[in-house]
């Protein structure tokens, strides 16, 4: 069976963006691979935090995971920071990749904003990702397609180093990009991505944003003076993105919704979306608010650890032995 890896930051509250492009993708995983899951913790901090949100929201992303419909289970669900091998290999790594290549990277261009300094964990932190990837031997990486970049990054190095040695030291991930129309845009300007950092709460619809907060972002979201509810991302980018919302949340097809509303205004369309993505957000919200300060949690994250340690230093080992590190 083979093996799946991805991971999300613990930086804010998540959106359905993050649910419907990539969470809703790790839960069907589930029924053909061996998913592991893990929080980031570690690569939030190439930003100040504060410590304790932080922790909060470490929490908060293994409980939504859970919520979502992540089983422990059947999946490895952990706290990157709990499992010291990843910043170990992460060192491996950085003595085997060229500054030359991080400086391409183009989140690394816009975070820097062609600063003449900038903090090196936004430099270097594409090799603690690739880290994180291959300590799994990871065949699979559901990852949205502005991670392409860095899941390219990760191969090469997998390559360079199974070249150097001459031997599969390290399994070659391949990248699963999200499915096409699972892109979610921001709900007041749509042609933007919809961001859990962004200014304008009503920008996005929160996984625990209550019914009140749901309408309300919805029914304020753009649409245009056109008046047909019609899939059009270039001419109506605002419908086209609510459209995608609808259909994903309902299960119709953009031509199912067409010929729903035909005639109607936005009005009526809003409406019905405001109670789709309610019915879809709230069991989620409501599993949450169940288990975030249980038990149950606390147990899976804890075997999660011990079943992610397992695997990780099993990796580390072959690599330590390849490079010549430790005293056997």
């Amino acid at each position: 069976m083979k093996r799946v890896f991805s991971g999300v930051q613990p930086t804010g509250n998540l959106h359905i963006g993050n649910y419907l492009g990539a969470l809703k993708q790790f839960v069907e995983l589930q029924d053909e691979a061996e998913c592991v899951y893990c929080v980031v913790d570690m690569h939030s901090i190439t930003l100040p935090q504060d410590p304790k949100e932080l922790r909060s929201h470490i929490l908060d992303i293994a409980a939504l995971y859970m919520a979502v419909g992540i089983d422990p289970k059947r999946s490895t669900i952990f706290v990157q920071s709990e499992v010291s091998q990843h910043a170990e290999l992460s060192w491996v790594l950085t003595c085997n990749s060229y500054t030359g290549e991080l400086s391409r990277m183009t989140q690394f261009k816009d975070k820097a904003k062609g600063k003449e300094s900038a903090p090196t964990g936004i430099f270097s932190y594409p090799l603690l990702m690739a880290a994180d990837i291959l300590l799994y031997d990871s065949d699979i990486v559901p990852v949205g397609n502005d991670q392409k970049q860095h899941i390219e990054l990760t191969r090469d190095i997998a390559i360079r180093v199974n070249n150097r040695f001459d031997k599969k030291v390290f399994v070659v991930p391949e990248g699963r990009f999200m499915k096409e129309g699972a892109r979610i845009m921001a709900l007041d300007d749509p042609t933007s991505k919809m961001s859990k950092s962004a200014e304008n709460p009503h920008s996005r619809i929160s996984l625990l944003d209550d019914d009140s907060k749901i309408k309300k972002s919805i029914m304020k979201a753009t649409t245009d003076s056109l008046a047909r509810v019609h899939y059009d991302v270039e001419n109506q980018p605002g419908v086209a993105n609510l459209m995608t919302i609808y259909s994903v949340f309902s299960g119709k097809s953009m031509e199912e919704i067409e010929k729903l509303y035909e005639g109607k205004g936005y009005g009526d369309f809003k409406k019905d979306l405001v109670e789709i993505s309610i019915d879809g957000i709230r069991p989620i919200r409501e599993r949450f608010n169940e288990i975030r300060r249980s038990q149950e949690l606390i147990t899976a994250l804890d075997e999660g650890r011990e079943k992610a340690s397992v695997i990780a230093e099993r990796t580390l080992k072959r690599v330590f032995d390849t490079f010549g590190l430790g005293r056997k």
